[in-house]
């Protein structure tokens, strides 16, 4: 299928079925967020996957309650880093010069810039940044869980704070910022699922400038 085919076969799914996702899927989603763009290529972000089921259902209240935690084969967690350091700028540049086989002062100057960027800004800017980038992440997510038919529900509904000290969060210097439970849709229990899809027509959506 097509990109846009894959598009309009997904949708935000409201019910899942409990039924569990071939492990080469979740691979498959897994590589594509690997490989997702990011600001500067930092991909300033982990992802938590879950799929123990007790945890789950600790989740579950956190997140309104939504029973697509716990009835999803998988449950992803992004997660942003908290805060811009130099050592984890450092660090990028250290493994990036080492995997292109560059001599480290190949990117001093770009390193650089980037460490007086960030250094102004206060935690809360910075935060905001990488939480954008998780966010492009989570797109890609979608888009390869579309493609390999498998539902995904991206959750930014949830109580952030109670999640992150569930997860262990502020020790790794990480805040959440969605929640993207995957699996199979219920579609007899699922009151969206047989609803036309509905999204802004292009005369609003869209302004040319030429």
């Amino acid at each position: 299928m097509s990109l846009l085919e894959n598009l309009q076969w997904r949708y935000a799914t409201k019910k899942m079925n409990g039924e569990k996702v071939p492990q080469e899927q979740i691979d498959y989603i897994l590589e594509a967020i690997r490989l997702s763009p990011s600001s500067s290529g930092l991909q300033p972000y982990e992802i938590l996957v879950i799929t123990n089921q007790e945890l789950k259902e600790k989740i579950r209240p956190i997140a309104f309650d939504q029973s697509q935690i716990t009835d999803a084969s998988h449950v992803l967690v992004f997660a942003a880093w908290d805060n811009y350091t130099e050592q984890r700028i450092n660090d990028f540049f250290k493994r990036s010069n080492a995997e292109r086989g560059l001599p480290d002062s190949t990117t001093d100057a770009y390193r650089t810039r980037l460490l007086t960027m960030t250094a102004v800004k206060s935690a809360e800017q910075n935060f905001a940044h990488t939480a954008k980038q998780s966010a492009i992440a989570l797109s890609i997510a979608m888009l390869a869980a579309a493609e390999q038919k498998v539902d995904a529900t991206p959750m930014e509904g949830f109580n952030a704070e109670a999640l992150d000290e569930l997860l262990g969060l502020p020790e790794k210097g990480l805040k959440s910022t969605a929640i993207l439970p995957l699996g199979y849709r219920d579609e007899a229990n699922d009151w969206l699922a047989k609803l036309k899809k509905v999204r802004a027509p292009k005369e609003l959506l869209y302004t040319h400038l030429n």
